[in-house]
Formats: structure tokens, C-alpha cells, sequence
């Protein structure tokens, strides 16, 4: 809501999406980028940066995830 998204952008509630052990996750698609052992702040940034700017949050990338080298910004 903060970022007026509404109608970009859609967040669901999941499980652990298989990955239990990796502790919250969260997966941006249609990228399929995966990230992990997320915070709330962590959510934030990932929204800022990766959503908004097209920038990979690399510190958080979940382990044998491969993101790619580079991501569209959001389209307005």
C-alpha cells in the first residue's frame, strides 16, 4: 500500500514452498527470483529494490537459486 502497488502487484501468503529449512521466503515472479531468511525489513527492501528499481537484493538470495544477471523495473 505504502508504495501504491495495488494494482501491480499481488502478494500471497504461503507455506514454506518446500524449502522449510531455509527458514520465510519470499519469491518474486515472473522473475522466479528466491529469497530467504526474511525479515519484515528485509521485505521492505526487496519491494524498493528488486520490485521497484529492477536491482537483485544479492544478500538475501536463497542458496542454489540462481537469479538473473539483470531485471526489468516495474512497469507503470
Amino acid at each position: 500500500k505504502r508504495l501504491n502497488l495495488k494494482n501491480v502487484v499481488r502478494a500471497n501468503k504461503a507455506g514454506c514452498l518446500d524449502h522449510c529449512a531455509q527458514g520465510p521466503s519470499v519469491v518474486v515472479y515472473p522473475e522466479g527470483v528466491w529469497y530467504t531468511d526474511t525479515s519484515e525489513a528485509d521485505v521492505t527492501e526487496i519491494m524498493e529494490r528488486h520490485v521497484m528499481r529492477g536491482e537483485i537484493v544479492t544478500r538475501l538470495l536463497m542458496p542454489d537459486h540462481p537469479a538473473p544477471p539483470t531485471l526489468p523495473p516495474l512497469p507503470r
